[in-house]
Order: C-alpha cells, then structure tokens, then sequence
C-alpha cells in the first residue's frame, strides 16, 4: 500500500528550435509565463532564497481558484542554463497539504539553433500533486500537467503564438 513518502521523480523534455535565452526568458518573465501552460502569471524573484508565486488567469479565477495557485522559492538561478524552485500547489487544501517539492530546469543549447529543455519535477511524498501535474486527471477534466505547460512553452517561444487559444481571451 502506498503511504505518500515514497520517492517520485518525474522527467519531461522539449525541443524548442531557439537559443536558451529565449527559452529562458519564456520561464523566467511574468509576461510571457502568462502566455502558455494554464496562463499562470509567474513572479519570480531570481535570486536565491527569494519566493515566487503564481497567479491564475482571470479565467481560472472565475472558477473559484484562489488569488495565488503555487508558491515556492528560488534555490538555483543560473541563467540561461539552470532553474530551480521549490514548488506548491494551492489550488487545494489537499494539494497544498502535500508541501513543497522541487522542480529544476535544466536548458542547453546550440546545436543547430535548437534548445533542450528538460523539467524535472522531484515529488517524494506528494502523490496528489504528481498525479496532476503528470496529467493523470486530464480524462477527469483536469489538465494535461507538465505535458500541458511545455507544449505551449514551446508553440509560445517558437511561433508567438498560445496552444489552443486561437480566438479566445486571453485574460
């Protein structure tokens, strides 16, 4: 039976034909983390120690989500290369219980003017918030996780454009 501190660590990567700096700053800037994913508005402090918070869209928040929906704070900053956080979900009490795990984004590029982007999400102790933000819940009306969020990174820094919005509003 499993009791929620076993060891959970969940890998994803992308190929985004960009430099990392541009990758980079799609992770990094407010106005462009608000652009992709679930349109969540990241404020970052990147310096090491510093908090961040991430605001849901004006959409998300009509659904009763509160004002901010993860928090964490900064551990590693070394830009373009290297990103990490600790991160909580707080979009519920469950979620929220489970605490802080730790997500690293590790970006290397280059090589024929693409760059490899790869997430790694440590998640020990957390099963509620592995199971969403793996996608798990996608057939359940949850969302598509990570999967979700670097697809639209990547249709966003690549073509300007967001992942499944065409027509929408944006806010």
């Amino acid at each position: 039976m499993a009791t929620g501190n076993e060891s959970c660590t969940h890998v994803y990567r992308v190929y985004i034909h960009a430099a990392p700096e541009a990758v980079w700053d799609a992770i990094v800037n407010p106005d462009s983390t608000e652009q992709y994913g679930y349109r969540v508005r990241c404020a970052y402090d990147l310096r090491a120690g510093s908090a961040f918070m991430g605001f849901p869209s004006k959409q998300m928040r009509s659904l009763g989500l509160p004002n901010a929906i993860v928090d964490g704070v900064v551990v590693e900053v070394d830009p373009p290369r290297r990103f990490v956080h600790t991160w909580r979900m707080l979009i519920t009490a469950e979620l929220a219980s489970e605490g802080f795990t730790r997500v690293t984004w590790d970006i290397d590029g280059g090589r024929f003017g693409v760059t490899r982007l790869t997430l790694t999400h440590e998640l020990a102790g957390a099963p509620a918030v592995a199971r969403l933000t793996s996608g798990g819940t996608e057939d359940e009306g949850g969302g598509g996780g990570w999967n979700w969020v670097l697809s639209g990174l990547k249709t966003f820094v690549e073509s300007g454009k967001t992942l499944g919005t065409e027509g929408a509003d944006p806010s």
